[in-house]
């Protein structure tokens, strides 16, 4: 399903991080983890938009009015010697659902990663969420192999 004209994506910018937070604030809720959703406004200003930015946002505008987002950024495959690109988070609000706005999120990604020279695309996605199949009709697979380990910003004060 292609989107229709009403569908505009673009980069954030800084005036975007109030935004942002909203944004992440519901995707915290649809993922079920509120309480992990800690980002403000101005932490994200730094962090995104800053002297040196750790990762970028896209919005997804229907009808002028903010539908998603997709927030990423780049890593490198040492197997690959190329740069990838990890998606982090993709959102699509739910009253805008079934209009194409994830896919055509995850088209500007995937163009974003190609003229950027990425070897591949990355993310992780919850078991129960229902769109692990509209990645693998996009020809993702699940790297079942692969478990995600993450140390948390207190652990890594406690690795003194």
């Amino acid at each position: 399903m292609k989107p229709s004209a009403p569908l505009h994506i673009r980069h954030a910018r800084p005036e975007d991080a109030e935004l942002i937070a909203q944004l992440i604030k519901e995707l915290a809720v649809y993922e079920k983890l509120e309480n992990e959703a800690v980002a403000a406004p101005e932490i994200l200003k730094k962090n995104l938009f800053g002297e040196r930015p750790a990762a970028e946002v896209l919005l997804a505008e229907w009808e002028s009015e903010t539908a998603g987002f997709a927030l990423f950024f780049h890593n490198f495959s040492t197997f690959v010697g190329k740069p990838g690109l990890y998606l982090e988070d993709i959102f699509v609000r739910e009253r805008f659902r079934g209009q194409g706005i994830g896919k055509a999120l995850m088209m500007e990604l995937v163009q974003i990663a190609r003229q950027r020279g990425c070897g591949r695309m990355e993310w992780a996605v919850l078991h129960w969420n229902p769109a692990r199949k509209f990645y693998e009709k996009l020809g993702a697979v699940p790297m079942s192999d692969w478990v995600v380990y993450r140390l948390t910003e207190d652990k890594m004060q406690r690795l003194q």
